[in-house]
């Protein structure tokens, strides 16, 4: 580690040491690593080390910015594969944490090659052993896109990564742009480089050790099991007041918002669940939390926020966590409550089809046991590629408010044309006459096509007699029905490497 001196001017910038994060992270010694001492010696500005956090091991890597600016040269570049193929080797995660000016241009390509073998050793060990990426300081270039190439990214305020900083762009384009605004974590979160955000160090760091409560060591083994004082096999008195206020009021329709976070913590032990990417396409919610003490991951639409639509960004990132779980070996369940995917020429531009087709892809991949509960609704395309019993679900359940149709309510003007077409006929011919009356009437006769409509083609029950759903679930017991499942699934599941032919 630098002297005094780099060490004082990097807590003058309100920045910890290499040391100090690792004190945050785990209260036992580290094993360090392939040293390196001295100061200006190659290698010396990365730090490798194994560490004991909460009786796991874990592999870690920290540039050292009091040496060189934590700049990478070509003993660093092979130090860090070094690392990074003993993590995989052994099966165990990976936390870096990244604070780099990148290569050290002293050393020249052996700065480039330095980059390409760790660059290769984070692709090689991709999908075998989880990686955590915490962003610190001022990282350009190559001290970008390593990081990236993790499995989750956290970055914390005032902290810049990026392509170049702020000068480049202002000399080569002419555009006036504080680092802040080209590459801090309020661009990167909306974008999705990002997956969370912190405001400090310290709760960057800690979000980290949470994120790494729920993933698993490596490809063939399970996330870690949490014994939990919250049983699956009771009846949710607060779920079943939430659905009624919220889905069966008068005042309530098909498409009123409903905040899907409020039923999510009514599933999870203690109603505890964990975000990724929580303030990018809103419209979507993926989470982990544990039912029984078993880790889930839960991807759930939210209609509180566009109602609920699957737009580009919403498929972009269900899409990168279905195939996380589908690698890890994660459960998972799907929430839906979806009219659609979103409309438009503003997201056909931005290229929907493609999205979308991504989404579907990765639920029809998906190898690991996954359930569906449809709350609401659930409607053509945005049905057809859900997680269902064609796509692969070991179980799909309905509330009674579900409504599952090829249209939404809307649709009923259509599929009823003729009938719709003789009820206006008629207003028309006796405006003339008992206004009142003819009113009345065809009042009276929309809504028995609206009745007739609901109840024939969009009722829970006739996805039930087409064993669509296999069951469906009062208000109050969802978490006993999915928990009880997904037990059931779970002992029965061996976790492995994922296997077979790898598609485009």
């Amino acid at each position: 580690m630098g002297g005094p001196a780099r060490i004082m001017q990097q807590h003058a910038k309100e920045r910890m040491t290499v040391q100090e994060r690792v004190r945050v992270l785990t209260e036992t010694s580290p094993n360090i690593l392939f040293q390196n001492w001295g100061e200006h010696l190659d290698g010396a500005s990365i730090f490798t080390a194994l560490l004991n956090i909460d009786g796991r091991d874990v592999a870690l890597y920290g540039h050292d910015f009091t040496q060189r600016a934590g700049s990478m040269d070509a003993t660093n570049g092979a130090k860090l594969a070094r690392l990074l193929y003993m993590a995989s080797e052994n099966g165990i995660p990976v936390v870096g944490m990244n604070d780099s000016a990148g290569a050290f241009v002293p050393a020249g390509v052996g700065g480039l090659d330095g980059y390409a073998e760790a660059f290769t050793a984070m692709r090689r060990i991709s999908g075998i052993v989880p990686t955590i990426m915490i962003m610190f300081g001022y990282n350009a270039g190559g001290g970008s896109y390593l990081p990236r190439q993790g499995s989750y990214v956290i970055q914390p305020d005032h902290t810049f990564f990026g392509l170049t900083g702020p000068d480049v762009v202002r000399e080569t384009l002419g555009e006036d742009i504080t680092a802040d605004q080209l590459g801090g974590p309020a661009v990167h979160s909306a974008s999705g480089v990002v997956d969370l955000t912190a405001e400090s160090e310290t709760d960057a760091l800690r979000l980290a050790l949470k994120l790494l409560s729920y993933l698993p060591d490596n490809n063939s083994t399970l996330s870690p099991f949490s014994p939990t004082s919250d049983p699956v096999d009771i009846y949710m008195e607060e779920e079943a007041i939430l659905l009624q206020r919220t889905l069966t009021t008068p005042h309530s329709e098909f498409n009123t918002p409903f905040d899907i976070t409020l039923f999510l913590q009514q599933l999870v032990d203690h109603g505890d669940y964990f975000q990724i990417q929580p303030t990018r396409a809103r419209n979507i919610v993926t989470a982990y939390g544990r039912m029984g003490g078993i880790v889930v991951g839960f991807v759930a639409n939210n209609s509180a926020y566009n109602s609920g639509y699957i737009d580009v960004a919403a498929a972009q990132k269900a899409t990168r966590f279905i195939r996380f779980c589908n690698l890890y070996n994660i459960p998972m369940i799907f929430i839906e409550d979806v009219t659609g995917f979103a409309p438009g020429s503003e997201q056909e531009r931005a290229g929907i089809v493609q999205a979308g087709r991504a989404f579907l892809d990765s639920i029809v991949d998906l190898r690991v046991p996954r359930l569906t509960l449809i709350v609401r609704n659930a409607y053509g395309g945005a049905y057809a590629s859900y997680n269902n019993y064609p796509t692969g679900a070991d179980g799909v359940f309905a509330l009674p408010t579900a409504r599952i149709a090829v249209m939404g309510p809307a649709g009923r003007q259509y599929i009823y044309k003729d009938e719709f077409r003789e009820i206006l006929a008629d207003y028309h011919r006796d405006r003339t006459g008992d206004e009142d009356g003819a009113a009345r009437e065809r009042d009276r006769r929309m809504a028995e096509l609206t009745h007739r409509y609901e109840r024939e083609l969009m009722n829970p029950e006739e996805a039930l007699k087409l064993g669509s759903v296999s069951q469906i679930v009062l208000p109050g017991y969802s978490r006993k029905v999915l928990g009880e499942f997904l037990e059931f699934k779970m002992r029965h599941y061996t976790p492995s490497p994922m296997g077979g032919v790898q598609r485009e």
